[in-house]
């Protein structure tokens, strides 16, 4: 139990995870195959490469593999190496470690002999099985498409032999492959194989430390994807063997193996020596946050997954999920606190900001940045105003006004002009002063899903969220000009917006704000968007009005790991998220959980109680379920979204940026009380 001041009051926080940073997992969470296939496991490189599987080994997801190389980072993702199936082999007994899942079934049950998992932070597999102990970790090298997995074996009585067999594959992770899609050829090289499929593509080396490689050329079919069946998606593909490893082990003999799958030049086979690496590399991470806690510093290991290099930019931008999304600008701008100022990443952030403010265009920042190195896409209203929060925040963090003064104070100028003047997408504040965006056919806010023609939440017109955040940003802009001497002509265009807003958006008879008004009417839909008015720093509802609106929004729509899009007493309202797209992207936003809103929910939750003992204790609780969040879906990740009826299964990306940096940035500010200073 953590005791500290507040007001005079000894307020008394429960500490998360004080039994150390480790994530533990035994043979409970797979007791069936179906309770092992729940958790997955992910590694990352950097540069929007990674590796990943679930917690038993097998592959659930076409996404899966232990080398999805990043060709052009942090985009155009490849599957290498699919999997790494062992085998040991003794004169008694042979004991498959593989599982596997093909179209007729589970063919091979290995996890039966997996003891234990641990997480700290890459993932380590304890199997044992007869008089032998087998431990094995996965690890990436930081800023190379490498993947190493580390073994440490302790043979028992007799020889055995270790064999292992690499499914191999060449293609973008969104697709699948059958045999005579692709031609491979191998070419044996020292310690391994080298196989290749196009020159475009550099050859993925397959190597190791000890034994032998035979080439013995063959195909892994029909392995099937139950996870992609569930999204009516293709959900089988065959993979190719380029042959075996093997390795010899003497009776009661220890032995350090270091495999290796890259698309680098292999300067070492030192696993040992690699993980140290990248060890040092983590802890220097955690020790520069400097969180006693063991829930923050999970978190600031997960935050470093999405902070990744953009070749075309040639800087630093933000994943916004894995394992399909890419780097979206909304997403980026709304996680950049947690992930980079919460965690004293302090260039990260500027890098960030530099690059987004270089592709400022007519006003807008990029919606997202095409793989091909194109003009962005900019179909977004609310990416440039989420700037506005991610400059503010940067500033109370790192006072660093010269860089904002000569690198961003005129971008927001440009971003202020262009708004007001008019700009694409029909972004354009209202002669009430109010921001209007968008049309039927066109999604600007973040609740944006569409399948083909249909839109299925229309929000054009004047949304709450982006009036609020309008208002945010010119507050900000109007603090910046007047510390910078220089001149801020939108005073009275800020004071009509201020009066239309509460005029126009506060429900009286409901207690609560609108989600839209336009030229269509108001529309009362019991919405999140509404918390996002109430947890800005500069605020237009005052505390009497933001207590009813939270607890409108704590009785229908919070759900423990955050908030629902919709409330269940509506009739559109959809509970469970699954299904093919249709049916996915019919609930995305009407009902579907949320987990980044519980950051907006709970700053709000304690600025409307003016910051009481009692509030912190209250946002203590309604973050506290996310540590037991750690250890499922993603392990030691937050999951995208969740459904919105109990019991609350966690769906979608398993990692989600916004997710881990704004349950950080809520538990950090608002649990912890380690808030930056005024600006």
């Amino acid at each position: 139990m953590d005791y500290s001041m507040h007001g005079g009051t000894v307020v008394k926080i429960r500490a998360f995870g004080k039994g150390g940073d480790a994530l533990r997992f035994g043979k409970g969470e797979w007791r069936n195959y179906e309770r092992g296939i729940e958790k997955e496991w992910l590694v990352t490189n950097g540069l929007g490469g990674y590796a990943s599987s679930t917690i038993i080994g097998v592959n659930t997801r076409k996404y899966h593999g232990l080398l999805v190389a990043s060709l052009s980072p942090p985009v155009r993702r490849n599957l290498m190496l699919a999997k790494l199936d062992e085998r040991l082999e003794t004169p008694e007994r042979t004991y498959n470690l593989a599982t596997n899942h093909t179209v007729g079934g589970v063919t091979e049950f290995g996890f039966i002999h997996l003891q234990q998992v641990l997480f700290n932070p890459f993932p380590t597999f304890i199997s044992s099985f007869g008089d032998i102990a087998l431990q094995k970790q996965i690890f990436m090298i930081y800023g190379e498409n490498t993947t190493v997995i580390l073994y440490r074996i302790h043979n028992g009585a007799s020889p055995a032999v270790l064999r292992l067999t690499p499914l191999v594959n060449c293609r973008d992770f969104h697709w699948t492959v059958r045999r005579g899609q692709i031609s491979f050829s191998c070419e044996e090289i020292p310690f391994g194989v080298a196989v290749k499929v196009i020159p475009e593509i550099p050859p993925l080396r397959l190597v190791c430390s000890a034994g032998n490689f035979t080439v013995r050329e063959d195909w892994f079919y029909d392995m099937f994807y139950i996870e992609e069946q569930k999204r009516g998606l293709e959900d089988r593909e065959d993979h190719f063997i380029p042959g075996d490893f093997t390795i010899q082990l003497a009776p009661g003999e220890e032995k350090t193996i270091t495999f290796i799958a890259t698309l680098e030049d292999i300067f070492t086979l030192d696993g040992r020596a690699l993980l140290h690496l990248e060890n040092r590399r983590m802890q220097e991470l955690v020790r520069r946050a400097g969180y006693r806690s063991a829930f923050a510093r999970q978190l600031v290991q997960a935050a470093d997954n999405f902070i990744v290099y953009r070749q075309s930019t040639g800087a630093k931008s933000i994943i916004a999920g894995y394992h399909w999304f890419n780097d979206w600008g909304r997403d980026t701008m709304i996680a950049l606190p947690g992930l980079t100022l919460v965690t004293r990443r302090y260039e990260d952030a500027r890098d960030i900001l530099v690059t987004y403010a270089r592709y400022c265009k007519d006003g807008l920042l990029p919606n997202m940045f095409t793989d091909t190195g194109k003009e962005p896409l900019y179909n977004t209203v609310d990416a440039s105003l989420w700037y506005f929060w991610a400059v503010w925040k940067y500033l109370q963090y790192t006072q660093d006004h010269a860089f904002i003064r000569r690198e961003i104070y005129p971008v927001l100028k440009e971003i202020a002009h262009h708004y007001i003047k008019g700009t694409r997408f029909n972004i354009k504040v209202d002669e009430d002063g109010l921001l209007a965006a968008g049309s039927p056919e066109l999604q600007l806010t973040w609740m944006d899903a569409r399948v083909d023609q249909w839109v299925v939440t229309p929000r054009h017109g004047k949304p709450v969220e982006i009036n609020a955040l309008w208002y945010n940003a010119l507050c900000i802009l109007r603090e910046l000009a007047s510390r910078y001497g220089d001149n801020f002509p939108y005073q009275d265009l800020l004071e009509k917006h201020r009066e239309s807003f509460l005029r126009e958006f506060w429900f009286e008879e409901g207690g609560y704000l609108y989600d839209v008004v336009g030229e269509q009417g108001k529309d009362a839909s019991m919405r999140p968007n509404q918390v996002i008015a109430l947890s800005l720093p500069f605020t237009i509802v005052d505390a009497g009005r933001g207590r009813r609106v939270l607890t409108r929004i704590r009785q229908e729509l919070y759900a423990t790991y955050g908030l629902r899009t919709l409330s269940p007493g509506d009739p559109r309202y959809r509970g469970v998220y699954s299904g093919d797209r249709w049916q996915r992207d019919g609930a995305y936003h009407q009902g579907t959980v949320w987990s980044w809103l519980i950051g907006p929910f709970v700053t709000a939750w304690r600025q409307v109680h003016n910051y009481s003992p009692t509030s912190r204790l209250q946002a203590a609780r309604f973050l506290a379920p996310f540590q037991d969040q750690l250890r499922d879906h993603g392990v030691g990740f937050i999951s995208e979204i969740f459904d919105g009826n109990e019991p609350i299964i966690p769906r979608g990306c398993m990692a989600q940026a916004w997710g881990v940096a704004e349950v950080l940035r809520a538990y950090v500010e608002d649990v912890l009380e380690i808030r930056p200073q005024q600006v």
